[in-house]
């Protein structure tokens, strides 16, 4: 078993106790995932699949800052010029870690402390168990990047509560702490203190079934106070949420805030207007359609998208004002909601025909 412990390396990949250990090494730069992470991730979570002395997988980030804050998206951008083949490999290959880690054979366990957002929204929450603490800051905040909410987003934010995945999706919200777990983003809710420990009573397991890691979590999860008693941070707003961001078009959702005119519509509709209007429909639709889907099926879907995306206008420019010009103010083209056509959004949703995403 290849224990990389070199303490430069951007993922640590360890056996420990009964379990494989997954650390996202990049507390610099908030655990980003990069191109060589994932090529390193994904071999050895097969091998470890298959390893009849491997009972659980756990994932988790180096540093109190982050689990991963997502993609390296502003790599993404450089090699738009330069390496074109970069930007196909690096979503093919994500897309297919996502999945893997769906269909994995054994209890997988995010430890999502921290900041968890875009790709590091992928390598947890398709896992069985994901695990918040109070320091979790959740979001899918791709539209105002020119972007939408991938890594299958398309497959669970539609299946949150209500419409909440898609107020998430459009508005970029963050949810932090017990929160991350009541919209059901998380399956348990520990003290950041104790998530040490928690690690260290999973590894001492002596071959344990899923229950066995189940209660585990369980006992933690039931020890744990902090904002026990505090409502959902949205709870107050979900009736609304689902009434407004239940049409099937941007342009409705819009006229709906508007309609309503309370300060928080209001509020969510500045952060609307603020959007990529081709990255808002691109989601919308994203997400209707991955209602129904497989998650294969949206990976597939979210594939076509994301090159789509890299040869647009949009994701480059929302990487420009919000990562590397930092003004804050990108020029979106088109620029009006009104000028995204649907011709132009099915061009965006067009198989790619050999080069599709294969699984």
């Amino acid at each position: 078993m290849s224990n990389h412990t070199d303490a430069a390396a951007e993922v640590l990949l360890e056996r420990k106790g009964c379990a494989g250990v997954i650390t996202l090494n990049r507390p610099r730069f908030l655990n980003t995932l990069t191109l060589g992470m994932i090529r390193q991730i994904y071999p050895q979570l097969k091998k470890w699949e298959q390893d009849p002395e491997t009972f659980l997988i756990i994932i988790k980030g180096a540093g109190e800052k982050a689990f991963c804050a997502g993609g390296d998206i502003r790599a993404l951008s450089e090699a738009r010029n330069t390496n074109q083949k970069m930007l196909q490999d690096l979503f093919r290959e994500e897309y297919i870690l996502n999945n893997a880690i769906d269909s994995c054979q054994k209890p997988y366990i995010a430890l999502i402390h921290g900041i968890t957002m875009g790709g590091g929204v992928g390598v947890s929450v398709h896992g069985q168990f994901r695990v918040a603490t109070e320091k979790s800051v959740f979001a899918m905040p791709e539209t105002a990047i020119g972007l939408f909410p991938d890594v299958g987003g398309g497959y669970f934010l539609p299946r949150l509560q209500g419409k909440l995945g898609y107020f998430l999706a459009l508005t970029g919200f963050r949810l932090k702490g017990r929160d991350v777990y009541t919209a059901g983003i998380a399956t348990h809710f520990v003290d950041f203190e104790k998530l040490g420990m928690l690690e260290e009573d999973l590894l001492a397991l002596k071959s344990p079934s899923k229950e066995n890691i189940a209660d585990v979590l369980e006992a933690y999860h039931a020890k744990s106070k902090i904002d026990q008693d505090k409502p959902f941070i949205l709870e107050e707003h979900m009736d609304k949420i689902n009434s407004w961001f239940s049409a099937n078009t941007v342009e409705q959702i819009v006229d709906n805030l508007q309609q309503d005119g309370s300060s928080f519509a209001l509020e969510q509709l500045k952060v609307i207007n603020k959007m990529s209007p081709t990255s808002l429909k691109i989601t919308l639709r994203q997400l209707l359609e991955g209602s129904s889907k497989t998650l294969p099926e949206v990976l597939t879907m979210e594939y076509r998208l994301s090159q789509a995306c890299m040869k647009g206008h949009d994701f480059h420019e929302g990487v420009r004002a919000v990562l590397i010009d930092k003004d804050q103010s990108p020029k979106w083209k088109p620029a009006d909601l009104k000028e995204v056509t649907d011709e132009d959004l099915n061009d965006y949703f067009k198989s790619l025909g050999s080069n599709d995403l294969k699984f």
